[in-house]
């Protein structure tokens, strides 16, 4: 490439190249190599009159001055990039700029003198992210940036330490806020404007038509993937084309967006303060444990309606390891909380000790605050797969009888507090629905499903569903056998609730007719008893299975994709997913999980129960036949439902390892 650009005599693209090799030594640690070729794309940069360029590489070279620990010139350098990004109006470069300024004052001790530049960076990148339309660009964008947020709250908690009382710890907790799941806060808010609404008509038809040809080519794919001749050139270029029209479809979207008369007059909410977090979101009854995990340090503010108090915690690695583990010990049937036999054999000991060390690094120096009967935690990293439930109290985590916290506590899940926030608003004054429960269970995945007449003519048909599902079956570690349990457990549930306040879907007839029909609008609950899919490398392909197949035995399109359900209007009081893994997502740095949490949200619904692991079938229905008994007999909330679920099963030796019962979790709204 850059003998290329030599050739034609593109000397801008050739400072380009030359600053990304500088880059590349960069990287690898050879400091002086690229130090030769950023001083050659300077050159160039300045020849050509590219100040944007020169800025670029003024920057890159400040870096590696810091780098070899030469503090003065690397400040120098980063000074005239600054100055080069202001004059050329380089917004994203200047944030860049103000933020390696702040990182040399703080490492010189200038700590109020890097406060200023990195509020300056932060104030650019807020800007910078509200000017861009489409929130998976938005999202993408702020996931880059989260070093600078992590920076800011670092800086803040250390002139915390400096000055108790000067209120940074509090600021601090404020931006740990503005730093995660601002999409889902804007997506949220949209959800409440009709956006629609002004729109040309056109655009519309639009849309309309690109969801024909979304629908149209997915018939296609199962057309192709279940003829056996289909060559790897046909398979290719559906896949191209499907693409191709998503692509077309997002771009839609943003402009609709950018016409809208409503989305123009929308006025984003800002993040909420932590004052406003203690009016506006807690109760005299409730705790809020806000982390934030970082590549120094990390963080935990305590929360209650009339107090606050800080705590800084191991870097991010050492609370991750002991995470992963945890997360792994649960999901053995055989483990018990505090009684190790029979698994200590097969089980490495640094997973068994794990429950006690990340109880001990989460709760050890907030124990005395710990006063209060619910506790509401905004995870951040890995802690997110985390059921707080299963881990241990505080003054047993270290004894040889640990007491799970969900034995003492209510608990509850929340993506932020100003999610919450928005949630609230949109329920405020909302009509409940006037008929109480939509159940769908055991759908026919397979042709060899017995309730099939004729069942093996259809084989091959049968088997593209599988190929279509394949890459989110095998990144999701499942099979999509039939489970029986969710039919046992459908029945159970509807034993509950009067029949003329019901509706069900069993078999065939749970599909996406079902789910898509707008009488479903009518429902406080809606609970889906089938299997969950979750895709970490793509979350459009998350997402909810419903019957792959017809009562003619003809195949059909039953994977309710993520996508599909940010389409839907649920405004159910609760969702819930009696399925696999359906808590969980993609994580996206500033987002948290992307999964089907924040799609039902998005639909309406202001608090569900999802899984963070697979449960067994049996356990899955005697769990969710206890739980809703306590809701609709005994007039429990659903959190208060879900605790003593969880309790029951606990002292029941059948149930007893948190295998059963700790998967299950409320998200969102506790009241």
């Amino acid at each position: 490439a850059l003998s290329l650009s030599q050739a034609v005599g593109d000397r801008t693209q050739e400072a380009t190249i030359l600053d990304n090799i500088g880059s590349v030594y960069n990287a690898l640690g050879e400091k002086q190599q690229a130090l030769e070729y950023y001083q050659q794309a300077l050159s160039l940069s300045q020849a050509v009159g590219d100040r944007a360029g020169e800025a670029t590489t003024l920057n890159n070279i400040g870096g590696v001055y810091s780098d070899l620990g030469e503090k003065q010139q690397a400040l120098e350098y980063l000074q005239q990039a600054l100055f080069l990004s202001q004059a050329v109006d380089d917004r994203a470069g200047e944030a860049i700029t103000l933020y390696n300024i702040a990182y040399e004052e703080r490492s010189r001790g200038n700590l109020q003198l890097a406060l200023t530049q990195i509020q300056a960076s932060i104030e650019i990148i807020e800007d910078l992210r509200t000017k861009v339309a489409s929130p998976e660009l938005r999202q993408t964008y702020f996931s880059t940036v989260q070093g600078y947020y992590q920076f800011y709250i670092d800086l803040l908690m250390q002139l915390h330490q400096q000055n108790p009382d000067q209120g940074y710890d509090k600021l601090a907790f404020h931006i740990s806020e503005s730093s995660r799941a601002r999409t889902l806060l804007e997506l949220l808010t949209e959800a409440n404007a009709n956006i629609r609404e002004g729109v040309d008509p056109d655009l519309l038809q639009q849309e309309q038509t690109l969801n024909a040809k979304l629908d149209a080519t997915e018939k296609q794919r199962i057309e192709i993937y279940s003829n056996p001749e289909s060559t790897p050139a046909q398979k290719t270029a559906i896949e191209q084309q499907r693409q191709q029209l998503l692509a077309d479809y997002q771009q839609l979207q943003d402009q609709i967006r950018g016409t809208s008369p409503q989305y123009a007059a929308l006025k984003y909410p800002q993040p909420l303060t932590l004052e406003q977090v203690q009016q506006q979101i807690l109760d005299e009854d409730t705790i809020l444990l806000q982390y934030s995990l970082g590549r120094e340090n990390s963080y935990l503010w305590a929360v209650t309606k009339d107090g606050f108090t800080s705590y800084q915690l191991p870097p991010r690695d050492e609370i991750e390891t002991f995470a992963r583990r945890f997360y792994r010990l649960l999901q053995i049937p055989g483990y018990e909380i505090g009684n190790p036999r029979g698994i200590a054999k097969v089980v490495p000991r640094d997973n068994l000790n794990s429950v006690a060390q990340l109880s001990e690094l989460l709760f050890g120096e907030v124990a005395e605050q710990l006063t209060k009967k619910r506790i509401v935690v905004v995870a951040d990293g890995a802690l997110q797969y985390i059921p707080f439930a299963a881990l241990a109290t505080p003054e047993t985590a270290d004894t040889d009888t640990p007491v799970p916290l969900i034995n003492q506590y209510e608990l509850v899940n929340l993506p932020s507090s100003s999610t919450l926030g928005i949630i609230r608003d949109q329920i405020n004054g909302r009509q409940k629905a006037p008929q109480q429960l939509a159940i769908l269970a055991d759908p026919v995945f397979t042709d060899n499903d017995n309730r099939l007449k004729n069942s093996s003519s259809r084989g091959t048909e049968l088997d593209l569903n599988q190929l279509l599902l394949n890459r989110s079956v095998r990144v999701s570690d499942i099979e999509l056998n039939r489970l029986p349990g969710t039919r046992t457990e459908a029945e159970a549930i509807l034993n509950l609730v009067a029949s003329a306040t019901q509706v069900n879907a069993f078999d065939f007839d749970a599909n996406r007719d079902f789910i898509d029909n707008p009488q479903l609008q009518n429902y406080q609950i809606i609970h889906l008893a089938t299997h969950g899919i979750l895709n970490s490398e793509a979350p459009e392909l998350s997402g909810v299975v419903l019957s792959l197949v017809d009562k003619q035995g003809n195949s059909q399109n039953g994977f309710l994709r993520l996508h599909d359900i940010f389409n839907l209007n649920l405004p159910a009081e609760l969702v819930v997913l009696s399925a696999c893994q359906t808590g969980l997502g993609e994580e996206i740095r500033g987002e948290g999980l992307v999964g089907l949490t924040r799609g039902f949200m998005y639909a309406g619904a202001p608090r569900l129960v999802v899984s963070l692991w697979n449960v067994d079938d049996a356990a899955t229905a005697e769990f969710m036949t206890r739980f809703y008994q306590l809701m609709l007999n005994e007039g429990l909330k659903p959190a208060q439902a879900l605790r003593e679920t969880q309790l029951q099963m606990q002292r029941e030796t059948q149930w007893k390892s948190p295998y059963y019962w700790a998967a299950f979790t409320l998200q969102g709204e506790w009241n």
